[in-house]
């Protein structure tokens, strides 16, 4: 099975693969990039557009997506819940099943320490999917961390029974 995940922003969008089975395996990362020089709406119809073509390729079963952190400031709080929505609208529509999963969530199944700092989240990454070094640039590197949190929770809740 493949597992998307998707790590939310405007400017960049990151982006994952992992193929579940043992080992876990790293299938795709990277980033969907917009031209912030461009009208929001043109830079969301991109990000669409290219996170459809993301899951026509590689087809994954299912998708996680980071949860907005709302921080101080506002406006990029709006901008990261406008790209979220785009990013859950595209698995949608492509028939997708998508879980969200709170940073701390994140960070949590991936090093084991809810507050880890990024640093150690791409580490820990790159350890848990066999790769030489964390994947570039960051936010690709954190959606591989969604779709692990994501594989490690369904695995949870099957072992439970299904229960959340």
């Amino acid at each position: 099975m493949f597992v998307l995940g998707i790590d939310p922003g405007l400017s960049l969008t990151g982006y994952g693969i992992v193929e579940a089975g043992r080992p876990l395996r790293a299938v795709a990362a990277g980033v969907v990039r917009t031209n912030p020089e461009a009208p929001i709406s043109d830079r969301l119809a991109e990000l669409f557009d290219d996170l459809s073509a993301v899951i026509a390729e590689f087809r994954p079963e299912e998708a996680a997506i980071e949860e907005v952190f709302v921080n101080r400031n506002l406006q990029t709080a709006m901008s990261v819940g406008r790209a979220s929505g785009v990013a859950i609208l595209a698995a949608a529509r492509a028939g997708l099943r998508v879980t969200e999963y709170t940073p701390s969530a994140v960070k949590l199944a991936v090093t084991g320490y809810g507050d880890a700092a990024k640093e150690q989240v791409q580490t820990m990454v790159a350890r848990r999917l066999g790769l030489p070094t964390a994947p570039s640039p960051a936010d690709a590197a954190d959606a591989l961390a969604v779709a692990l949190c994501h594989l490690q929770a369904t695995g949870l809740r099957g072992l439970i029974g299904g229960r959340s």
